[in-house]
């Protein structure tokens, strides 16, 4: 069963977006060359904590940071550490909060310096494939039109969209039914109903599509260790068209 939330429930489910979205843009001016990971994860848990939220992540199936830091060819699951950025880099950070019980999920990824010319229409056409999929986020259309529509820019534009991991149902709980590829044909699934709040996540790599899983047993990277990048918001679909929650 996919969850229907109550006007009271989006009423909180905004103010936690705010929230993760006012977190995630201070995280941004944090990021430079020469900090370390763990700097970045206790930066962003003490601006959680002072916006009386809960760090979503932190503890979930026995995750041990606050944030995702994921660099270059790491797609998701970035746990932080003592490596520090370097000039050329580029990072994903991925954050959700517990706000009052109600959940919301962001991502975004960042260029540290100048970084080469296709890794910069990487991080481009991943940010806007996920504005491509919020746009079929819509009462009556099907689940899998805001899969379709990501895949074929993603692909369109030479990339490839990773399918080990994908977006998913949030609001109760952080991750709920229905999950949210970012591959398939479109007309398929569920049909959105006004009330649904997903978690939309394109992530896109440089080169194939496959992926696998480090030693700490969290981090994904790329098979053939290519750069890797994510975007996400967390979107309530009304009868006025999609919300963005994290904006």
């Amino acid at each position: 069963m996919i969850p229907i939330k109550s006007e009271r429930d989006l009423e909180i489910l905004r103010r936690s977006g705010k929230i993760l979205a006012k977190i995630m843009r201070q995280a941004e001016g944090f990021i430079r060359p020469g900090v370390s990971t763990a700097q970045i994860d206790s930066f962003t848990e003490e601006l959680v904590l002072k916006e009386k939220a809960i760090p979503a992540f932190k503890g979930y199936k026995g995750f041990p940071a606050t944030v995702c830091t994921s660099i270059n060819e790491e797609i998701v699951h970035g746990i932080p550490g003592e490596r520090k950025l370097k000039e050329g880099d580029i990072i994903g950070l991925d954050l959700g909060i517990n706000y009052e019980g109600y959940f919301s999920d962001a991502a975004i990824t960042l260029a540290i310096g100048e970084v080469d010319s296709r890794v910069k229409k990487l991080i481009e056409v991943t940010k806007k494939a996920l504005f491509v999929g919020i746009k079929q986020a819509m009462t009556q259309n099907h689940l899998s039109d805001i899969s379709y529509s990501i895949q074929n820019y993603v692909e369109k534009n030479g990339f490839s969209v990773v399918r080990q991991f994908v977006g998913h149902g949030i609001g109760y709980n952080l991750h709920e039914e229905p999950e949210v590829p970012n591959f398939g044909r479109p007309g398929e699934g569920p049909l959105l109903e006004s009330g649904m709040v997903l978690a939309i996540e394109p992530m896109v790599n440089m080169g194939t599509w496959e992926s696998e899983i480090l030693s700490n047993g969290w981090t994904a990277v790329t098979k053939d260790r290519l750069p890797s990048a994510h975007f996400e918001h967390t979107v309530a679909i009304t009868e006025n068209g999609p919300e963005i929650l994290t904006n």
